[in-house]
């Protein structure tokens, strides 16, 4: 390691731990009362805030960093402060009683989409792209533009995972880190104002919120993809320029494309199916999760996956995983009064903080105006690299992006276009909160049942 490339980096990477213990001061409000603190800042959030600094120094170590700060703030809640549905081992096992199905949810869908990617690359389709795009920067755009697209009707890691297959062959493997963020922030983007497109929405619209109250944060979200998609553009062509001709001789696989296809269509009909017309159920079971693999499974005779590329894929996603276990172990009670304030800082703690408690939170306390919180919790999470598991599912792809120094450096854009697309959404749109929950049901059911796609 450069050492002194890091001395100079810290203080981007202490923004990481700032932004996590600010957490437990003005944007979340702690049970002080059952849980240590330092400071006014509860220990737990020390500890978490410590494991992504860790993260940030120690990119190339993420995954042992990752568990060795699972295993200790695990530790420490069983012997000290225990957990919300009770203390000790016994509190340990009902949490994970709530929380398997998102994981393993999780796990599944990361895994099933970094096979679909590679499917996805061998129909060829990639590279007869050059054939309709333009052969300068606005290619590179146009591309996420298609990212974007496809993330508001599948979830964001396929559409990210979709997206860096397309970047490998047009741009010969050759890949911008500031262009990698990019591709992250267009398949957040596109999700955010689809209540198909991302695990929030989706929550949002199991608990009774219309698709056309989070709709409205596509007038963010395209700006927003601008306003990062040009600069992104710019810095891959002058690394990297689209492949002006496609080979000669190209026959798209279009068998392979089926299986792209099916696995897609079964995530879709699971997702819309399962987690909203039987919501009663869906905390019960990963089936958004299992139908993916079914597709997998089912398409084997025709074409074989690239199983080779599992081993890497699991260790990536248990790396999210063990943040995600993390961030719920949090003894996080409610956000601030719902406005537009509190919903901007939203954003910046999902970079950090996985988005799906936040969610939950928002939905339990109402007041929100959804479309908005829709808009900063998805996007807010492209601003680091493990901030979303778009970007994690990307990393895998590409081990480079895998710094958070070089994701901040490279990506600067993504953290501009957060703030320019709020700042459009709030003077032509305003804060339009649901006041008392408005048009959301009354559910007994947990937001967190949704599927973890974010």
């Amino acid at each position: 390691m450069n050492h002194a490339r890091t001395a100079a980096s810290l203080p981007r990477l202490a923004l990481v731990a700032a932004m996590c213990l600010g957490a437990s001061g003005p944007v979340f409000a702690a049970d002080g009362a059952t849980s240590p603190a330092v400071f006014g800042i509860p220990l737990d959030f020390i500890l978490f805030a410590l494991t992504l600094l860790g993260v940030a120094l120690f990119h190339n170590h993420t995954l042992r960093v990752g568990l060795t700060g699972l295993a200790v703030i695990t530790i420490y809640k069983v012997l000290f402060t225990g957990f919300k549905d009770g203390p000790g081992i016994q509190g340990l096992i009902s949490h994970f009683g709530h929380e398997w199905v998102i994981l393993t949810n999780l796990l599944c869908l990361l895994l099933g989409f970094a096979l679909l990617s590679r499917h996805f690359e061998k129909t060829h389709i990639p590279a007869v792209l050059p054939r309709f795009l333009p052969h300068d920067w606005k290619g590179g755009f146009i591309l996420l533009v298609m990212v974007f697209v496809l993330s508001s009707f599948l979830d964001n890691i396929a559409a990210a995972l979709i997206g860096g297959a397309m970047a490998h062959t047009l741009f010969r493997a050759k890949v911008h880190v500031g262009y990698l963020a990019a591709i992250v922030a267009a398949s957040n983007a596109g999700g955010s104002g689809s209540v198909v497109g991302d695990t929030t929405t989706t929550m949002m619209w199991i608990h009774g919120v219309a698709p056309s109250a989070v709709f409205h944060a596509y007038a963010a979200a395209a700006v927003a993809l601008v306003v990062c998609g040009i600069p992104a553009a710019l810095q891959q062509h002058k690394y990297s320029p689209i492949i002006k001709h496609e080979h000669s001789h190209i026959r798209i696989d279009w068998l392979r494309a089926g299986i792209v296809a099916l696995i897609l269509i079964c995530a879709i009909v699971a997702n819309v199916i399962v987690n909203v017309e039987y919501s009663e159920i869906s905390d019960r079971f990963p089936f958004i999760g299992v139908a993916v693999w079914i597709a997998i499974l089912v398409s084997v005779p025709v074409r074989r996956p690239d199983w080779e590329l599992l081993p890497e894929a699991t260790k990536g996603s248990i790396f999210l995983l063990s943040l995600v276990t993390c961030a719920s172990m949090m003894p996080v009670e409610a956000l601030p009064p719902a406005s537009w304030h509190s919903a901007f800082g939203l954003g910046f703690i999902s970079a950090v903080f996985d988005n799906i408690p936040l969610t939950a939170l928002a939905l339990k306390q109402g007041g929100f105006d959804w479309g908005m919180l829709a808009y900063t919790v998805g996007f807010g999470g492209s601003m680091i690299w493990f901030g979303s598991s778009a970007g994690v599912a990307l990393s895998n792809m590409y081990p480079e992006a895998k710094s958070v120094a070089n994701w901040v450096k490279g990506g600067w854009h993504v953290t501009l276009a957060y703030v320019v697309g709020f700042a459009v959404l709030m003077l032509t749109l305003g804060w339009q909160p649901t006041p008392e929950r408005g048009d959301v049901q009354a559910s007994s059911q947990p937001a967190a049942a949704a599927a973890p796609l974010r």
